[in-house]
Protein backbone atom coordinates (compact mmCIF):
# COMPACT_ATOMS: atom_id res chain seq x y z
CA UNK A 1 0.00 0.00 0.00
CA UNK A 2 1.21 3.13 -0.72
CA UNK A 3 1.51 5.80 1.96
CA UNK A 4 -0.01 9.49 1.63
CA UNK A 5 2.42 12.38 1.91
CA UNK A 6 0.64 12.96 5.47
CA UNK A 7 2.21 9.69 6.91
CA UNK A 8 3.27 9.57 10.51
CA UNK A 9 6.30 7.61 9.48
CA UNK A 10 7.07 10.55 7.18
CA UNK A 11 6.69 13.13 9.42
CA UNK A 12 8.64 11.64 11.94
CA UNK A 13 11.12 9.47 10.37
CA UNK A 14 13.98 11.45 11.24
CA UNK A 15 13.64 11.66 14.96
CA UNK A 16 12.78 7.81 14.71
CA UNK A 17 15.83 5.48 16.57
CA UNK A 18 16.78 2.79 14.25
CA UNK A 19 19.15 1.54 16.66
CA UNK A 20 16.98 -0.68 18.77
CA UNK A 21 12.90 -0.84 19.24
CA UNK A 22 12.75 -1.66 22.91
CA UNK A 23 9.71 0.56 25.38
CA UNK A 24 11.75 2.33 27.24
CA UNK A 25 11.04 4.75 30.18
CA UNK A 26 12.34 8.01 31.07
CA UNK A 27 14.83 6.99 33.38
CA UNK A 28 16.49 4.92 30.49
CA UNK A 29 16.70 7.91 28.46
CA UNK A 30 18.70 9.45 31.41
CA UNK A 31 20.87 6.47 31.80
CA UNK A 32 21.62 6.77 28.07
CA UNK A 33 22.88 10.51 28.48
CA UNK A 34 25.41 9.68 31.24
CA UNK A 35 26.91 7.63 28.71
CA UNK A 36 27.32 10.88 26.60
CA UNK A 37 29.56 13.71 26.88
CA UNK A 38 26.61 16.07 27.80
CA UNK A 39 27.18 17.92 30.64
CA UNK A 40 24.62 17.96 33.43
CA UNK A 41 25.69 20.93 36.10
CA UNK A 42 22.86 22.55 36.82
CA UNK A 43 19.48 20.16 35.63
CA UNK A 44 15.82 21.18 36.44
CA UNK A 45 13.10 18.91 37.22
CA UNK A 46 9.64 20.43 35.49
CA UNK A 47 7.32 19.04 37.71
CA UNK A 48 9.45 17.83 40.07
CA UNK A 49 6.44 16.30 42.22
CA UNK A 50 7.83 14.91 45.47
CA UNK A 51 11.39 14.73 44.71
CA UNK A 52 11.88 11.83 43.48
CA UNK A 53 14.30 12.18 40.54
CA UNK A 54 17.08 13.21 43.00
CA UNK A 55 17.74 9.47 43.49
CA UNK A 56 18.03 9.14 39.76
CA UNK A 57 20.08 11.94 38.80
CA UNK A 58 22.63 11.32 41.95
CA UNK A 59 23.09 7.54 40.53
CA UNK A 60 23.85 9.20 36.69
CA UNK A 61 25.41 12.47 37.08
CA UNK A 62 25.98 12.26 40.81
CA UNK A 63 27.82 15.81 40.99
CA UNK A 64 24.82 17.89 39.42
CA UNK A 65 22.70 20.78 41.29
CA UNK A 66 19.67 19.72 41.22
CA UNK A 67 16.64 21.97 40.99
CA UNK A 68 12.82 20.88 40.86
CA UNK A 69 9.79 22.97 39.72
CA UNK A 70 5.82 22.23 40.66
CA UNK A 71 2.92 24.09 41.11
CA UNK A 72 2.14 24.88 44.87
CA UNK A 73 -1.50 22.72 44.86
CA UNK A 74 -1.02 19.32 43.59
CA UNK A 75 -1.30 15.71 45.48
CA UNK A 76 1.76 14.96 44.55
CA UNK A 77 4.00 18.24 45.96
CA UNK A 78 1.21 17.62 48.80
CA UNK A 79 2.65 14.09 49.82
CA UNK A 80 6.40 15.70 49.67
CA UNK A 81 8.51 14.85 52.33
CA UNK A 82 12.16 14.72 51.29
CA UNK A 83 14.39 18.12 51.73
CA UNK A 84 17.96 16.99 50.21
CA UNK A 85 16.98 19.26 46.63
CA UNK A 86 16.13 22.71 46.16
CA UNK A 87 12.16 23.18 45.55
CA UNK A 88 11.09 26.08 43.66
CA UNK A 89 7.39 26.82 43.33
CA UNK A 90 5.69 28.30 39.73
CA UNK A 91 2.16 29.30 38.64
CA UNK A 92 2.19 26.73 36.03
CA UNK A 93 3.36 29.31 33.34
CA UNK A 94 6.45 31.08 33.98
CA UNK A 95 9.62 29.60 35.42
CA UNK A 96 11.07 31.63 37.46
CA UNK A 97 14.47 31.44 36.00
CA UNK A 98 17.16 33.49 34.26
CA UNK A 99 17.70 32.82 30.76
CA UNK A 100 20.07 30.02 30.00
CA UNK A 101 20.16 28.83 33.05
CA UNK A 102 20.08 24.81 33.10
CA UNK A 103 22.78 22.30 30.92
CA UNK A 104 19.39 19.63 31.22
CA UNK A 105 15.67 19.51 31.94
CA UNK A 106 13.94 16.46 32.91
CA UNK A 107 10.10 16.39 33.04
CA UNK A 108 8.31 12.46 33.82
CA UNK A 109 4.52 12.80 32.84
CA UNK A 110 4.07 16.18 33.95
CA UNK A 111 3.10 18.17 30.12
CA UNK A 112 -0.31 16.23 29.86
CA UNK A 113 -0.74 17.90 33.77
CA UNK A 114 0.21 21.60 32.18
CA UNK A 115 -2.63 24.07 31.41
CA UNK A 116 -0.34 26.04 29.22
CA UNK A 117 1.99 23.87 27.67
CA UNK A 118 2.53 26.31 24.65
CA UNK A 119 3.79 28.97 26.46
CA UNK A 120 5.67 26.08 29.56
CA UNK A 121 7.82 24.92 26.68
CA UNK A 122 8.47 27.90 25.40
CA UNK A 123 9.37 28.65 28.98
CA UNK A 124 11.73 25.41 29.00
CA UNK A 125 13.43 27.09 25.80
CA UNK A 126 14.57 30.39 27.53
CA UNK A 127 15.82 28.66 30.19
CA UNK A 128 18.00 25.79 28.56
CA UNK A 129 20.95 26.85 27.70
CA UNK A 130 22.27 26.96 24.10
CA UNK A 131 23.51 23.17 23.01
CA UNK A 132 21.49 21.99 26.05
CA UNK A 133 18.86 18.82 26.41
CA UNK A 134 15.12 18.76 27.61
CA UNK A 135 14.18 14.66 28.38
CA UNK A 136 11.42 13.03 29.50
CA UNK A 137 7.83 11.43 29.06
CA UNK A 138 4.51 12.05 28.83
CA UNK A 139 1.26 10.48 27.19
CA UNK A 140 -0.60 10.23 24.27
CA UNK A 141 -3.28 7.32 24.49
CA UNK A 142 -4.12 7.77 28.24
CA UNK A 143 -7.19 7.66 30.73
CA UNK A 144 -7.79 10.76 33.13
CA UNK A 145 -4.98 11.10 36.02
CA UNK A 146 -4.20 13.26 38.60
CA UNK A 147 -6.18 16.12 37.36
CA UNK A 148 -4.32 15.32 33.54
CA UNK A 149 -5.28 18.39 30.52
CA UNK A 150 -4.13 16.63 27.61
CA UNK A 151 -3.03 13.73 25.77
CA UNK A 152 -0.31 14.62 23.13
CA UNK A 153 0.08 13.33 19.77
CA UNK A 154 3.54 12.02 19.30
CA UNK A 155 3.35 14.48 15.75
CA UNK A 156 1.76 17.40 18.04
CA UNK A 157 4.28 17.20 20.39
CA UNK A 158 6.93 17.62 17.48
CA UNK A 159 5.07 20.93 16.37
CA UNK A 160 4.74 22.40 19.35
CA UNK A 161 8.42 21.41 20.12
CA UNK A 162 9.43 23.55 17.23
CA UNK A 163 7.24 26.38 17.74
CA UNK A 164 8.95 26.81 21.18
CA UNK A 165 12.46 26.72 19.33
CA UNK A 166 13.99 23.58 19.80
CA UNK A 167 14.50 20.08 17.89
CA UNK A 168 12.86 17.03 18.39
CA UNK A 169 16.21 14.54 18.18
CA UNK A 170 14.89 11.13 20.06
CA UNK A 171 11.25 9.82 20.12
CA UNK A 172 10.68 6.21 21.57
CA UNK A 173 7.64 4.66 22.38
CA UNK A 174 6.78 3.64 26.14
CA UNK A 175 3.90 1.77 27.63
CA UNK A 176 1.29 0.96 24.90
CA UNK A 177 -2.02 2.65 25.19
CA UNK A 178 -4.41 -0.15 25.14
CA UNK A 179 -2.44 -1.63 28.50
CA UNK A 180 -3.08 1.75 30.20
CA UNK A 181 -6.88 1.87 29.25
CA UNK A 182 -7.08 -1.71 30.07
CA UNK A 183 -5.18 -0.75 33.34
CA UNK A 184 -7.84 2.02 34.13
CA UNK A 185 -10.59 0.20 33.03
CA UNK A 186 -9.67 -2.63 35.99
CA UNK A 187 -9.42 -0.13 38.42
CA UNK A 188 -5.69 0.04 38.29
CA UNK A 189 -5.54 -3.95 39.15
CA UNK A 190 -1.60 -3.77 40.06
CA UNK A 191 -0.73 -6.72 37.96
CA UNK A 192 -0.65 -3.68 35.33
CA UNK A 193 2.66 -2.05 36.99
CA UNK A 194 4.92 -4.50 35.70
CA UNK A 195 4.30 -3.01 31.50
CA UNK A 196 5.90 0.22 32.88
CA UNK A 197 9.24 -1.25 32.92
CA UNK A 198 8.88 -4.49 31.43
CA UNK A 199 7.54 -4.82 27.46
CA UNK A 200 4.09 -4.67 27.38
CA UNK A 201 1.54 -7.19 25.59
CA UNK A 202 1.09 -4.82 22.45
CA UNK A 203 4.23 -3.66 22.26
CA UNK A 204 5.91 -7.61 22.56
CA UNK A 205 2.99 -8.46 19.74
CA UNK A 206 4.41 -5.86 17.16
CA UNK A 207 7.43 -6.77 18.07
CA UNK A 208 6.87 -10.22 17.44
CA UNK A 209 4.59 -9.69 13.65
CA UNK A 210 7.50 -6.90 12.52
CA UNK A 211 10.06 -9.19 13.74
CA UNK A 212 8.77 -12.10 11.34
CA UNK A 213 8.59 -10.01 8.28
CA UNK A 214 11.77 -8.66 8.43
CA UNK A 215 11.12 -5.37 9.77
CA UNK A 216 13.65 -3.55 11.03
CA UNK A 217 13.71 -1.11 14.50
CA UNK A 218 12.80 2.42 13.18
CA UNK A 219 9.67 0.61 11.34
CA UNK A 220 9.37 -1.12 15.00
CA UNK A 221 9.34 2.29 16.45
CA UNK A 222 7.09 3.91 14.64
CA UNK A 223 4.26 1.07 14.64
CA UNK A 224 4.65 1.11 18.33
CA UNK A 225 4.42 4.81 18.26
CA UNK A 226 1.25 4.94 16.53
CA UNK A 227 -0.66 3.04 19.46
CA UNK A 228 1.71 4.13 22.50
CA UNK A 229 -0.10 5.19 25.56
CA UNK A 230 3.11 7.07 26.83
CA UNK A 231 6.67 8.30 24.86
CA UNK A 232 9.33 8.88 25.77
CA UNK A 233 11.67 12.59 24.01
CA UNK A 234 14.85 13.81 23.73
CA UNK A 235 14.96 17.78 22.17
CA UNK A 236 17.60 20.09 22.22
CA UNK A 237 17.98 24.04 21.96
CA UNK A 238 20.19 24.86 19.14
Amino acid sequence: MLRSSMDLYDLMKEAIPNDHCHQVNSRDMVQALSASDLPAKHVLDLGCGVGSSIDLFKQYFPSTDWTGVDIEDSPEVASRTRSDGTFVTYNGRDLPFPDANFDLIYSHQVLEHVRYPDQVLGEVARVLQPGGTFVGQTSQFEPYHSYSIWNFTVYGFKRMIEDAGMKLEEIRPSIDGFTLMERTYSGRDPRFSQFFTNESPRNREIETLAQHAGKGPRVVNHRKLTFCGQFCFRVTKP
